[in-house]
């Protein structure tokens, strides 16, 4: 299931209402709050339109999923990087994504973005991108990279090994070359 940013804005809502008015505490405490800010930093989905919040949003500190809201170009390299799983639940896959689209209700694809980058490294297992268009070079270090048919990288994709190639997914267009350096 993709979110949509109208997805997620009711989600919090709906989490802040039942948080608020579920609790008669007037103190909360401590050991509850540090697992509910370190669940909110895994679960939480991270849209973006500006190019800092995108780069922590895929960095080993960010979310599984990264939506934008624009077109961006970021002026410095991309680490995509640490362990996320689907839905941001640990009993499903290692998968994070980049989302360069908005969607509507029925999760058609309404507007694709581009985002630019001299270099994004791909550190996380299982890293799709969907939606849009990369413009730069992508270099994987990680197994499952997936470009979905709905993407484009315009530029090359480099492995590090024959491994990490053999495991990704291309099903969209990659205009450069794709070889293990």
């Amino acid at each position: 299931m993709k979110i949509t940013p109208k997805v997620l804005l009711a989600s919090i809502l709906a989490g802040a209402l039942l948080t608020a008015c579920g609790n008669t505490d007037t103190e909360p405490k401590k050991e509850d709050n540090k697992a509910e800010d370190k669940a909110d930093v895994v679960t939480t989905a991270s849209i973006v339109n500006e190019a800092d919040a995108l780069v922590n949003g895929l960095s080993e500190n960010g979310t599984w999923i990264v939506a934008t809201l624009q077109d961006l170009t970021v002026d410095s390299d991309i680490v995509v990087a640490g362990e996320f799983h689907d839905k941001g639940d640990a009993a499903n896959p290692l998968y994070r994504k980049l989302g360069l689209y908005t969607q509507d209700e029925d999760h058609n694809i309404i507007d694709s973005f581009t985002l630019t980058a001299p270099k994004m490294t791909v550190q996380s297992e299982n890293f799709k991108i969907q939606g849009g268009t990369f413009v730069g070079d992508v270099y994987v270090e990680a197994n499952g990279f997936t470009v979905d048919a709905t993407a484009k990288v315009d530029g090359n994709v480099y492995y590090k090994s024959d491994e990490f190639k053999a495991s990704a997914v291309i099903d969209g267009e990659v205009t450069g070359e794709q070889e293990v350096q």
